[in-house]
């Protein structure tokens, strides 16, 4: 019988190296040259289009790096797996289910699966939290009842188009969320992935192998059409049959994944996990600080919460756990914009705005920072350009708004599991064996922090409420006061033909112009 992984992942895991292998902004030279070649051969088969002068580029190339990852850097094998992904987005439509995907059906698909908690490790990934005791049988068939009812539509079954829109909020809000905030190890690199913290005590093995097609929903689509977005799973709280059945159950994964799962025991918990994240970061009842369980909403990161501004404190939650992605504000932001549609009427509505002073311009290039430095240039306390050429990451606001650290990171680009389906039921007597019972400190949950509420147009959340939103400017757009004391430093913008390219699976292309459309 094989046995589970040994425990946590070896110290140097942790480190920012043993994560910027094959990544963008530190790729080798044959990497580099495969990147190329990728490129070309997408281009010539129609699936990718270059940058032009009045054109950004169709993919940034965050990624494609990740399809080159997650075949060792061959692009034949690459561009046979992206050309399979572009077919698949094309048939089920990918663009317009995320636009319109009924809002009731996202949050009910967010309740069954991992979680963002609004936090980052300690290299500025996101993290996810997942516990698989709240999915019981009663809990499972109301969500497969509800998905046979579902308002949204496709080619595919109702329950894989809402896993479709959870996997493309990951890549389209909350990677280039994390990708834009300052403060964190090399910027250059894009965020791609995520961290995962699986609890399954209080699991039987009968409540596992109810799951196990849920589970393989997941990890199938990751693997196949948003490869590499994974970074690592720690699985706690393992029961004590778990050895036993760890061969068969790894059957749900790929190779690639289940040598990223890691299963720690009751005392390697802390340990393990403060070594990525800060303690800040991880659950009250894992031994750290964070006041968060499934189905709350996002802690946010207070890295993010500076930079971040929510235009309404009524919009939190439709911002966070409802379908968002960004587009381009005026003079350098980031503009939020929550999407889908409320009782079949479709929803557009800017909720957010990440300022100019924490989004860096970044192209597809991993060279762009070093060879435009001079397009970097923050300002002086006089508002005097400085004469020193910097990256952007250098620059920040000045006091009283209290930015956060000088660095800061580009745009950028769950678990991802693959999986074959099980051929051999589990060892006889096993379904029927009940988990050890295992206790944890209550968590305390506390409301998010709230922002001035700023009135302007309505519109209506799934429970029925109004709430409020200022309305975009004369020109559709948010503009960021400049000049005067304590005011931000201005930054020198890079000229047309540099601006930043967006994935459009990632953080889709679009134009300022598309906000004057919103109401």
């Amino acid at each position: 019988m094989a046995e589970p992984p040994a425990g946590p992942p070896p110290p140097t895991a942790s480190s920012e190296q043993s994560r910027l292998q094959g990544h963008l902004g530190h790729l080798t030279r044959q990497e580099e040259a495969a990147l190329i070649e990728f490129k070309k051969a997408s281009a010539d088969q129609g699936l990718y289009r270059p940058e032009t002068s009045t054109q950004r580029a169709s993919h940034d190339d965050g990624t494609l790096v990740r399809y080159l990852r997650a075949r060792r850097f061959v692009p034949a094998d690459a561009l046979a797996q992206f050309k399979d992904t572009e077919l698949w987005r094309k048939e089920n439509n990918l663009d317009a289910l995320y636009e319109r995907i009924d809002i009731h059906d996202y949050q009910e698909a967010r309740s069954v699966y991992p979680q963002w908690t609004g936090r980052r490790d300690r290299r500025g990934i996101p993290v996810y939290f997942y516990e698989l005791s709240k999915l019981d049988s009663k809990k499972m068939m109301a969500y497969a009842q509800a998905t046979s009812r579902s308002k949204t539509k496709g080619p595919s079954p109702s329950r894989m188009l809402r896993l479709f829109a959870l996997y493309e909020n990951l890549t389209r809000f909350v990677m280039p969320l994390c990708s834009a905030v300052p403060g964190r190890p090399n910027p250059e690199t894009p965020v791609d992935q995520s961290n995962n913290i699986v609890d399954i005590s209080r699991v039987g093995l009968k409540q596992f192998w109810n799951l196990r097609s849920h589970m393989q929903d997941a990890s199938q689509l990751a693997t196949a059409h948003y490869p590499e977005t994974l970074d690592r799973i720690f699985i706690i709280g393992a029961p004590s049959f778990f050895p036993t059945v760890w061969g068969w159950i790894k059957k749900w994964f790929d190779p690639i994944t289940t040598s990223k799962i890691f299963i720690l025991s009751p005392d390697q918990v802390k340990p393990t996990l403060s070594a990525f994240m800060d303690v800040s970061c991880i659950p009250r009842k894992y031994g750290g600080e964070l006041d968060f369980e499934c189905g709350m909403l996002p802690s946010i990161d207070p890295e993010i919460r500076k930079c971040l501004d929510v235009k309404n404190p009524k919009l939190e939650e439709l911002f966070l756990t409802g379908p968002t992605r960004w587009v381009d504000g005026s003079e350098g932001d980031m503009v939020a914009l929550s999407v889908g549609s409320i009782d079949g009427q479709p929803h557009k509505e800017a909720v957010a705005t990440m300022h100019s002073w924490a989004v860096r311009t970044a192209t597809g290039s991993s060279n762009f920072q070093r060879m435009h430095a001079d397009y970097f240039q923050p300002m002086d306390s006089n508002n005097e350009t400085s004469t020193k050429p910097q990256s952007r990451g250098d620059a920040q606001p000045q006091a009283p708004l209290q930015p956060p650290p000088p660095r800061q990171a580009p745009r950028a680009t769950e678990m991802q599991p693959s999986a074959s389906s099980i051929q051999q039921p589990p060892p006889p007597g096993l379904l029927n064996q009940e988990p050890q019972p295992t206790t944890a400190p209550p968590a305390v949950v506390q409301p998010p922090p709230q922002n001035t509420v700023i009135p302007g147009s309505t519109s209506t959340l799934p429970n029925g409420s109004i709430l409020q939103s200022e309305p975009a400017g004369l020109d559709g757009q948010i503009e960021v006061q400049k000049g005067g004391a304590g005011a931000l430093n201005s930054i020198v913008m890079p000229p047309p033909g540099l601006q930043r390219m967006e994935s459009q699976y990632m953080t889709p292309a679009t134009e300022p112009s598309e906000l004057k459309h919103i109401q």
